[in-house]
C-alpha cells in the first residue's frame, strides 16, 4: 500500500478522489487537508509516502507549502514524493512547482487510470509529467541545455575540481571526435541505439511524444490501436535505456533523434 496524503480545498474533488483511490486497493489515504497550513501540519505528522498536492489552496498555496516542507525536512531519510494535481497548466506554475521540489504534475482532468500510474511511479522514484504540460518541461530542458552549451569554461591546470561543462569537454575529448558518436547520448546507451536502433514506426512515435501526444492520439494519428502503441512505447524506452516518456522525449531532442 502506497501511503498518501491528498491537500485539496474543494470538498466534493477531495472525497471523490479519496474514495477512487481508496478502492483501487493499492493506495491507503493516511491524511487530507484543505489548506495549506493544514496541508503542512498533515505532511510533518504522518510522512507519507506520496502527498497529492494541489497549487490553488486558500490560505498558503500549494508551492509556497512543498518549499516550506522541502526547507525543513532537507536533512531527513525520508523523502516524501510529491504529484501536484491541479487545473493549472500555465508555464509559470509547471515550472515554479517543479523549482519548488514536486516530483510530478498531473492535470486535474486525468483519468483514473492515468492518476494511480502517476502515483505509482511518482512512489518508485520516477517524474511523471502530464502530456498536457510536457511540452513547457521539454522547452525548459531545451534552454538548459542552450544556457550550458554557450558557456565553456576551461578547467584549471591548478585544480582538481571540474564544472559539468568541463567535464563534459574532456569526455569529449577522450571520444576523438567519433562521427559516429550522438550528442547527448552517453557510449554505452549510444552502442545499444546502434545494435537495436528504433524502427521507422518507433521514431514516428517517438516524435508524437515529444509534440506532447498521449498514447490514445498518437492511435488516431497513425491509424493503430492503444495497445499498438503502448508495445511500442515499451520498446522505445527500453532502447533509449529510460524510464518513462518524458525521460524519452528528452533524450529524443538532446540526442538529435527528433528536431
Amino acid at each position: 500500500m502506497i501511503r498518501t496524503v491528498l491537500i485539496e480545498d474543494h470538498e466534493l474533488t477531495r472525497v471523490g478522489i479519496r474514495a477512487a483511490l481508496e478502492q483501487t486497493g493499492v493506495i491507503d489515504i493516511v491524511g487530507e487537508a484543505a489548506t495549506g497550513q493544514e496541508g503542512l501540519a498533515v505532511l510533518q505528522d504522518t510522512q507519507p509516502d506520496v502527498a497529492i498536492l494541489d497549487i490553488g489552496l486558500p490560505d498558503l498555496d500549494g508551492i509556497e507549502l512543498l518549499q516550506r516542507f522541502r526547507q525543513s525536512h532537507e536533512d531527513s531519510k525520508h523523502q516524501v514524493k510529491v504529484l501536484i494535481l491541479t487545473m493549472h497548466d500555465n508555464e509559470d506554475a509547471v515550472l515554479a512547482a517543479f523549482a519548488a521540489g514536486a516530483d510530478s504534475y498531473s492535470m486535474k482532468d486525468a483519468s483514473l487510470e492515468r492518476l494511480l500510474e502517476a502515483i505509482q511511479l511518482t512512489h518508485e522514484g520516477n517524474t511523471w509529467i502530464d502530456p498536457n504540460i510536457a511540452q513547457i518541461v521539454l522547452r525548459q530542458a531545451r534552454k538548459s541545455q542552450s544556457a550550458a552549451a554557450s558557456v565553456q569554461p576551461l578547467p584549471s591546470a591548478t585544480s582538481n575540481s571540474l564544472t559539468p561543462t568541463a567535464i563534459d569537454d574532456v569526455e569529449s575529448a577522450e571520444r576523438c571526435d567519433d562521427s559516429r558518436n550522438i550528442d547527448g547520448v552517453d557510449s554505452e546507451v549510444q552502442q545499444l541505439m546502434e545494435s537495436d536502433p528504433l524502427t521507422k514506426r518507433e521514431l514516428e512515435i517517438l516524435e508524437l511524444i515529444v509534440g506532447g501526444c498521449n498514447n490514445a492520439q498518437i492511435a488516431e494519428k497513425l491509424y493503430i490501436t492503444v495497445g499498438t502503441v503502448k508495445t511500442h512505447v515499451r520498446s522505445i524506452l527500453n532502447k533509449l535505456c529510460v524510464d518513462d516518456r518524458t525521460q524519452a522525449a528528452v533524450r529524443a531532442l538532446r540526442s538529435g533523434l527528433v528536431n
